[in-house]
């Protein structure tokens, strides 16, 4: 207790001896105060501590936290890099090329021009099913990438295979009647059934006499 009215009284007593006030203010005049200059040679006493954790002698050190709770952590060998791998490369397998042939089929009055792997729609076969195989005989015409075959009428022995995948409706049609002066009006919606195929297949056409551009040119 002695220590503390010691340091506050010296403080009192230095903080007096650099600020100077003067006696009698006047009205007209405003207080003159002088800067108080905290040179090096106003310095605290050395025993004023303001912190409240007890001191710890200099001689002790205290631990790092990363010191305390950091684990220990076996040192590893650095690793080897992986060994080289061998890049073999794998031929890919190409599809065989589809031959180029097309034809033309007459289906319910009507001529298709087919080509295999396609599908169309034609009019509604009856009698058959979803998955069903059939055979087109009308073929009026073959052509290959070199040579043609014309049927007269139709390619003899030739025939075109497909598959039925659906059987469905053609898109609305709409039928309007009207007479004038008669208050007659009719509107009629229509959907024509329709059968869709898928080419499989053109066979049959190799033993008929084809036209080359050699026998056209011979020929006239």
């Amino acid at each position: 207790m002695a220590s503390t009215s010691y340091t506050l009284f010296s403080l009192c007593s230095s903080f007096n001896a650099h600020c100077k006030i003067s006696p009698t203010p006047s009205v007209s005049k405003p207080l003159a105060f002088t800067k108080p200059n905290f040179s090096s040679s106003f310095n605290l006493p050395q025993k004023l501590c303001f912190s409240s954790s007890p001191s710890l002698p200099q001689s002790a050190t205290v631990p790092k936290v990363s010191q305390i709770d950091a684990p220990a952590v076996a040192e590893s060998e650095p690793e080897s890099p992986p060994a080289a791998t061998q890049i073999v490369e794998v031929a890919k397998e190409e599809a065989p090329k589809r031959e180029e042939i097309f034809a033309v089929v007459m289906v319910g009055g009507r001529q298709y021009i087919v080509i295999p792997g396609r599908f169309l729609y034609v009019q509604r076969l009856k009698g058959t099913n979803v998955n069903d195989k059939i055979a087109l005989n009308k073929v009026l015409l073959v052509g290959t990438k070199t040579t043609t075959y014309i049927g007269k009428p139709v390619v003899t022995n030739a025939v075109v295979h497909a598959v039925v995948e659906e059987q469905g409706l053609n898109k609305k049609v709409i039928v309007f009647k009207y007479k004038k002066k008669k208050n007659y009006r009719r509107n009629i919606g229509h959907r024509q059934p329709n059968t869709r195929i898928r080419i499989t297949g053109i066979t049959g056409f190799e033993n008929y006499p084809a036209v080359t551009l050699d026998s056209i040119a011979k020929s006239s």
